[in-house]
This record gives C-alpha cells, structure tokens and sequence, in this order.
C-alpha cells in the first residue's frame, strides 16, 4: 500500500468536538478545510468534507478519529465478556491500591466495564516462566463456551494469567470460543507484558470498543470508498503512527488517542522546520486541550490511563483537561467562578454561534475583542457579538453576580487560562523538565489566543504559532509514518553486563514478526526496526524506557537521575520488557501552505487586557512581511492569535509565527 501515486489524493482528517479538520496537498501546496462535525455520526461530517474537496479520482483517507475515546468516556461500548485464570475473575474490579486523592475517604472508584455477571474463569495455571502447571481439560473448556454463549455478549475478552510467559492455554481457550463467532480479543496478542491486572484491563478496553470501531470504520468506507476500489483508509494511532483500517478495527484499544497524537506529530515536525527541537505542544480545541513535551525525539509511553482504565498498549505522553473553546462558565454553590469541563460542543455551540445559551471561552474571548466577528473561519460564520453581550448580560443578572460583563469574561479567561497552566506543569515541571527551555507551540482552534500569557506565566520566551494552526492535528497525521509496536516482557537481572545474545535473539524473534506482518498488510516503502527496553533496579514497582545500546546501564543510571534526581549505580538492574517499534517512513511533503490572494489591510480595535481597554493592531496572517509588537490581533482562516503588550512576531521562512517575549 502506497499514499504516494499521482492519482490518488491523500486527505487526513481528525474529527474534533466541534470542527472535522481536513489537511491535503494539492499543487504541491497544503490546503485546509474545516467543518463542524456531525457527533451523531461523525462519518457524515468526514463524507461532507470529501464531498467539498471534490476530487474527481480515488481518495486515500488518514483518520484521527475520537470514537473510541467518546465509547470510553460515556461507556456506550460493547457488553463484554471477561475470561480469566480462575480465581482471578475480579481483577479487574480489584486494581491497585493507588488512590487518586489519598486523605478523601469518599473517593468513588470507576465501575470496570465488565459486571461481575459476566466474568468466567478457566481452571488452568502457567508459571511466570511458562511451565504449565496445571492444563484445562476439555469438559471444563465446553463448560466455559456454554456460560459464555448463554450470558449473550458482543465481545470477549480473554487474558490468563502468565500467558505472555507461555500462550498455549490461551490458544486453546480462544479456539474453543471461536466457534461462538464472537469477536475476542487474547492478550497474548494484544499486550504480551507482565501485570495482569494492567493487561486485563487493556484487553477488555480493546474488546469493549472492537464491535463499534468496526461498525464505525466499515460504515466510513462504505461512505468514502463506494464504488471507487482504489480508495482507502487508514487509520491515526495513539502512539503516533498510520494503522491499516483492519488493524484498527482488530485493536481499536491502539487509537483512544488517535486525533492528539496527530498533534504532537504536527506540532514537532512544525516546529522543526524553524529550528525548534525542544518544544511544549499546547492543542486547545473546542472541548479539550492536550499538551505534550518533544525533547529532540517524540516518545512514547505505556503508563496512560483513558476514563480511569489502564491502557497499556505505547501512546505518545500527551496530558488532556477538559478546557476548550466550548468550555462552559458557571459559578459553583460557594459563588466561585469554574469553567469546564463541561463543554458546548458542535451543538448548540457557544453563544456567539447563534444557537448557544450557556456562556463560553469562546464566548469570553469575543467580548474581550479578542476575536473578530467578521474574520472567524476566513468569514464563513459571523460571530454574533450582540447576541453574546445581550445574552451574557442576562445571564449574570440571573445568577446575581455584581460582575460587569468585560470583568466576568476576564475572569473566565484567568481561570482556563489556570487549568491550562497546571496541565502544561504536569508535562513539564513534574517530569524533571525546565519549561524555560523550550518554546511552547499553540495550535489547535483556540490555542493561540491564550499561548502568550501562558508562556508568560510559565517564563517561556518564545512562542511559536504553526501554519495552519487550526488544523495542525491533521497536518501530523499527513505526514505520520506507518508505525507496528511489538513487546515481550522478559524480566532478567543483568547486573553489570548486558546479555548481548539472549537480547539479539529475542529481538529478532519480535523483528520476523514484524517482517511478516508488514508484508501481509503490502507495506510499500523501507522497513526501520528500532529497539527499545524498559529497565528498572531490581525491586522498583516502575521502568524507564531506554534505546537499546551497549551503554545501556551507564544510560539508564543518567536518565533515572535527571527523572527522580538520584540513582543507584552499585544496585542490581533488571531488563523488563523488550519493545520493538517498526516503522514505515512517510513520503516526504513539502509543507507549504497555500496563501490567499485576497489582501486585509491592517486595522485599530480596542483589546481588553489586564482590565484595561487598550488600540491593538488587527493583521491578517498572510499580508504579514515585516516584524510587529503587540498589542495585536492576528486572524488567518483556522484560528486567531492573541500578541499582548510587551510581545512582538514575525514569520519566518517556514511560514510559522515566532512571537518573542521583552522582559
């Protein structure tokens, strides 16, 4: 499979709470085109959008996608079947000791997805070195199959205990259920690592989202792909690669952060082309905003939680709080202002899109003449600024606030802008990080009207506003590579001294496999194989994840030091897992956006910052040529930039804003 052919048009589209951004090239030049999403079915907006691009041939379709994140987060999943080692059928339930608050003694665990009435165990035991210490017999495995069949699920999942150390029980269990035709998910297959519980619960997450993904991606590609057989689709994953649409239907449990990772890919690769390494993603949409970190390379971990669930499958680091441009503002019962994460979303959608009741961020940012009613999407939707003020109004006079409306709408932006801050700390600060080091990129539809004060509070010089901000997420997932991750825990004490050929000979077991799997799915383009291990001392409850190289525990000592700013170099060490990410390298694009001919000439508005009405200057992005200090308003088609005073821009030759801070 190759996105490379001259016939073929190549569209990335990331769904988003409010918008469906679409990125593509077309005359050697990146075009954009966003519309509000359809959350009923989000196939519909995606198909509207294909419609408008009009192109008359085949169309190869890159999806970030949010179906299985919303599945998740407003449990409307499959009904789901547990299968366990015996004994064991309440792990999921039971978890770990962690408390999320550790005084609040009324804190409420999140309900596993998976009732007590539907969780089956299997008489069987493997050692964690794979001896079989005790094999299920046949009349016990139809027993199983007849209390499965008779508790009517849509999917199984299936995780024995050890089966990462010997998969021949699981086999012979899946086998025996097959004949259900139900759609299961093994866990030897989809996570072969050690922690039952954490494997647990990433195959009954993968199971739980298996029959909607494909009803979803099956309903798509009938949508986009109809009668034209060279169409296809591909699917975002949350590690930062490009999946074939089969892969994300087997293992949707891979893309539950499919469009933010499109992001973070985005976002780097953005940024260095304006010599950038070192960079703080800041994604601000309509219902969310996700920050990530990029020290010189995009990394990935195996430690995420999504709706309170374990999922262990690699993700790109990316941190989410429920703050976006949606965000809804109200007053808590002790009178004190809160905003999200309660969102407005597409529908009704903030006030000043004409349908909305509830005040928003949004909506804040237009009374405070940060946004410009006449320039929101290139002009294709006029906000209304008198509905807002008039509604705003009202509302304030209901809940009896003595706020005047330009005090109330700073007061939204303070409080977002303070659950934004405390997310960009998570990524930076708490992970041994000095956000002084890095420039903080804004994108997203929202992200560059708040970046600047951000990064001021942070101590941040420079921010760094991408082309095609709005649609920054889509531009990642254009340019993403194929990407196939492989583990094997092993759990072996190395001392000293590397095993060289016991790790040789394990990783090119994990490489064969991904040979063959590369080649079935007709890959076309050089395969990379990179390896990684995760290593810990001997007795930690946690790993850091390390390149394989003969230096490794030299490499492992400096990293656990500059992470919890210590280390042990005369403590044992111990190999934990051996990860193996293959990748397909993207077809290189020039990332050059198309400009609009059309000519805005500059403008003087009143601005609201820091309570007072100051003149800024209102540039259209693409008539900038010469360097500008704030206070200014910069609107382009996908999102506007807020330059308060003492900032200044300019556009470098990559097409990025670069805004510097004057202490």
């Amino acid at each position: 499979m190759s996105r490379a052919k001259n016939d073929v048009l190549c569209v990335a589209v990331d769904t988003g709470g409010t918008f469906t951004d679409c990125v593509w090239v077309e005359n050697g030049q990146l075009r954009m085109l966003k519309v509000f999403s359809t959350p009923h079915d989000p196939s519909e907006a995606i198909a509207n959008a294909v419609a408008r691009i009009n192109h008359p041939g085949a169309v190869l379709l890159l999806h970030g996608t949010t179906v299985g994140t919303n599945a998740l987060l407003e449990r409307k999943g499959a009904r789901v079947a547990f299968v366990t080692t015996a004994g064991f059928e309440d792990t999921i339930e039971i978890g770990r000791q962690n408390r999320p608050r550790l005084y609040d003694l009324a804190v409420e665990r999140v309900a596993p997805l998976v009732p007590s009435d539907l969780r089956f165990g299997v008489p069987e035991r493997v050692s964690p070195d794979g001896a079989v210490l005790r094999e299920p017999h046949a009349d016990e495995l139809n027993r199983l199959r007849e209390q499965v069949s008779s508790a009517h699920p849509e999917a199984i999942a299936l995780s024995l205990l050890f089966s990462f150390a010997n998969p021949a029980h699981e086999e012979k269990v899946a086998s025996k259920l097959a004949v259900l035709k139900i759609p299961i998910s093994v866990s030897h297959q989809v996570l072969p690592e050690f922690r039952e519980y954490e494997r647990a619960s990433t195959v009954v997450v993968n199971a739980y989202l298996q029959p909607l993904m494909s009803r979803y991606l099956e309903a798509l590609r009938a949508r986009i792909c109809g009668t034209q057989s060279s169409s296809r689709i591909f699917v975002m994953q949350s590690s930062g690669g490009i999946a074939a649409l089969e892969v994300a239907s087997r293992e949707p449990v891979r893309t539950v952060l499919s469009g933010p990772a499109g992001g973070v890919v985005g976002c780097s690769a953005m940024a260095r082309q304006s010599g950038f390494e070192r960079v703080i993603g800041f994604d601000m949409g309509g219902t969310s905003t996700d920050v990530c970190l990029v020290d010189r390379e995009i990394r990935t971990s195996t430690e995420a939680e999504v709706a309170g669930f374990p999922v262990r499958v690699p993700m790109l680091d990316i941190h989410t709080v429920g703050a976006g441009g949606g965000s809804i503002a109200r007053f808590d019962s002790a009178g004190a202002l809160r905003v999200g994460p309660e969102s407005a979303g597409a529908a009704p959608g903030p006030i000043c899109y004409g349908k909305g009741t509830e005040p928003t961020v949004t909506d804040a940012n237009l009374l405070l003449g940060r946004l410009r009613p006449d320039r929101f999407l290139g002009g294709e939707l006029t906000l209304d600024l008198d509905r807002t003020r008039k509604m705003v109004g009202e509302w304030l006079k209901r809940k009896r606030s003595s706020l005047s409306i330009e005090g109330f709408a700073e007061g939204v932006i303070r409080v977002v802008n303070a659950n934004m801050e405390r997310a960009l700390r998570v990524v930076s600060i708490e992970r041994g990080y000095d956000p002084r080091d890095f420039a903080l990129v804004a994108f997203g539809g929202a992200g560059a009207l708040h970046a600047c004060e951000l990064a001021e509070s942070l101590s941040i010089a420079t921010v760094i506003v991408p082309a095609l901000p709005g649609a920054l997420s889509a531009l990642g997932i254009l340019v993403s590579d194929v990407v196939k991750d492989f583990s094997r825990t092993v759990v072996w004490n190395v001392s000293q001294q590397l095993p060289k050929s016991r790790l040789d000979a394990e990783f090119r077991a994990l490489e064969d496999r991904a040979r063959k799997e590369v080649a079935a799915e007709k890959w076309e383009g050089k395969l990379q194989l990179h390896r990684r291990l995760d290593v810990r001392y001997q007795g930690q409850g946690f790993e850091l994840n390390l390149p394989y190289s003969v230096g490794l525990i030299n490499e492992f000592h400096n990293e656990h030091k500059r992470r919890y700013g210590y280390s042990h170099p005369d403590r044992d060490i111990e190999i934990v897992t051996l990860r193996l990410r293959a990748t397909i390298p993207a077809p290189k694009i020039q990332l050059r956006v198309a400009r609009d001919n059309a000519r805005v000439t500059p403008s003087k508005e009143k601005v609201v910052f820091g309570g007072k009405s100051v003149v800024a200057t209102i540039l259209d992005r693409d008539s900038i040529s010469t360097a500008f200090r704030g206070p200014a308003i910069v609107t382009e088609y996908s999102a506007t930039t807020v330059v308060p005073p003492r900032w200044s821009g300019a556009k470098d030759r990559a097409g990025n804003l670069v805004l510097r801070h004057k202490k």
